[in-house]
This record gives structure tokens, sequence and C-alpha cells, in this order.
């Protein structure tokens, strides 16, 4: 498997990195995606859930016993389930967010997709989104997925992230730039 220095080198990306190896011998890469896909949002949606995660208060078992219950839940596979615990056990599930980022990463390099993260100032529509994702494919050579996120504050334009490389096309940007020039 071909991981990059810079996701193998952090905690979490080792986790990660096991977890997919795992996931890749037992054919459910794609579920266990989804469950930390659905982790994710009840980590986000839960202060409860988090708090959990991050307090270091709650005990090892306490919080295993926590992450088991929302997991029979939400259904997730016995590979997630057990991996929870694992993170329980070692007191890791304070990095459960960036576990699932890198994890993610593997899995998209591994299919060949790279996420490219869109900023804009107002919502974009079906259309320009196809069209974004049709040209930043062309751009990249290999299938772009799209994570999108509004910030009325770039004005107008777009700021595209895709791994390190930025793309910053935003009226706020534009406006610096000008007024740098006009100081010099």
């Amino acid at each position: 498997m071909d991981n990059s220095a810079g996701i193998q080198a952090s905690l979490a990306g080792r986790y990660a990195s096991a977890l997919f190896d795992l996931a890749s011998e037992n054919g459910t890469v794609t579920a266990v995606e989804s469950d930390l896909g659905q982790l994710e949002t009840a980590l986000a949606e839960s202060s409860e859930l988090a708090a959990v995660t991050t307090n270091p208060k709650v005990g090892r078992s306490d919080a295993r016993k926590a992450l088991w219950g929302v997991s029979a839940i939400l259904g997730v596979t016995e590979l997630t389930q057990n991996f929870l615990g694992v993170l329980a056990q070692n007191r890791r599930l304070a990095e459960l967010p960036k576990v699932i980022r890198a994890f993610r990463s593997i899995a998209a390099a591994q299919r060949g997709e790279v996420t490219a993260e869109v900023t804009s100032a107002h919502a974009l529509t079906d259309t320009q989104l196809a069209d974004l994702k049709a040209r930043l494919t062309a751009r990249e050579g290999r299938t772009v997925k799209l994570s999108t996120k509004v910030e009325p504050d770039l004005l107008g334009g777009l700021v595209v992230t895709i791994g390190s490389k930025r793309i910053d096309a935003s009226i706020r940007t534009r406006l610096n730039s000008l007024s740098q020039a006009m100081k010099a």
C-alpha cells in the first residue's frame, strides 16, 4: 500500500493505516469508511459523546462501554467497533477525528481519488459543482471529490485546496492584493 509519509508519521495516521490494512484484508474498506462517517457525524452532533472521547477523567472501560453502545446504535461493523475499543484501551479516543480524516485520505488515495476543499462566498449550484469537478479532474488527472463550505467573508469567487496546492480566486484576496499594491 502506498501511503504518504506524512500520514504514516502521525499517530492518527498509524492507527488509520492499521485500520485500513485490516479493512482491506476483510474487504470492508467501504463499510468501515461509512462507519467512520457516521461516527464523525455523531461526534459533531453530540457534545456528550465528544466529551467522552476527550475527557481524561473518563476511564478506559467507561469510554469503551460508551463507544460500544454508540456503535451498536449506529450499527457499525464489528471491525470498527473493535477498533474503537482499541482506541479507548490505549487512551487515544481524542485522536478519533484525525484518524477518520487520515483513513479517508488513505482510502481515497487507494481508489485514485483526491479531495478538493472548495470554499465559496455563496453556496454553489449543482451545475457549478459539476463543472468545477470536471475541470479539477482534468487538471489533476485523477478523480476529484469535492468538499464544499460557504464563507461569506470571501465576498465572491472561490478558494480551492487540493492537498498542499491552493488556488485562491476570491475577491477578498484580490482586494487585499490591490490594497498592498496601492500602499507600495
